[in-house]
């Protein structure tokens, strides 16, 4: 746990929680976080778990909340479905209604998702990667702020290659690609390890999660605002 706590006991809802990446990320920072996610998440590490509609969530509790966290999936409009699988699967669009619905219950929001074509619908206030945490992945992720700011973080110089066969040829690097099944991606062990998830060992709720490093990150910030925008000390 980090050692910044704020004393009023902040509370965050994670939309679209998964298994819980950023969930960890804001306990480590000192909140109490609930989640939710249309599918159930049995290893989900949260404080409460909600299954159902995000976006119905967000609009009925939102309000309740002193910060919201949404990573709408961003398969409607990511390269994999417009390239390769152009044609094969239909995704809902959810970017648009998750940020209406964040907006409307006033409260301050981070939207979360990868660089590409999803993020062409978001604002970028900040870019996280790896390398800012000195961990084994780089993995970009773009933020939206909503009602609030945060500084960012410089981006750090990438130290190699990410790990893995590309064509044919085996490529040596610091970092592993936490996605799919081939191409010699490493082991169970070493994606925790890389990603900091050491609670599932299930590839795939891994691959769909952002560092909880990244979502302290996130949280620190916004508990360090809230706490001299109320006169509060964080002890």
């Amino acid at each position: 746990m980090n050692q910044l706590r704020i004393a009023n006991g902040l509370r965050v809802l994670a939309a679209y929680c998964g298994v819980g990446g950023c969930t960890r990320g804001y306990q480590n920072a000192g909140f109490h976080v609930t989640g939710v996610d249309i599918a159930p998440q049995p290893r989900y590490c949260g404080d409460v778990f909600h299954q159902g509609d995000a976006v119905e969530f967000i609009r009925e509790h939102g309000h309740e909340y002193d910060l919201i966290h949404a990573g709408p999936p961003c398969q409607h409009d990511c390269t994999l479905t417009a390239g390769t699988n152009a044609g094969k699967f239909t995704y809902p669009d959810l970017m648009e209604p998750t940020r209406e619905a964040l907006a409307a219950t006033g409260r301050p929001y981070v939207i979360e998702n990868p660089p590409g074509r999803a993020a062409k619908k978001m604002r970028v206030d900040v870019t996280l990667c790896g390398e800012m945490f000195g961990l084994a992945v780089i993995r970009h992720r773009n933020f939206e702020l909503g009602g609030w700011t945060m500084p960012e973080p410089t981006h750090l110089k990438h130290r190699g290659r990410v790990a893995g066969m590309r064509h044919g040829v085996w490529y040596e690097g610091p970092y592993f690609a936490v996605y799919g099944e081939g191409g010699g991606k490493g082991t169970v062990a070493q994606w925790q390890q890389a990603m900091g998830i050491d609670w599932t060992d299930v590839r795939k709720e891994i691959a769909e999660a952002i560092p909880p490093a990244y979502a302290e990150a996130i949280g620190l910030a916004f508990a360090a605002q809230y706490a001299s925008r109320d006169g509060e000390v964080a002890a």
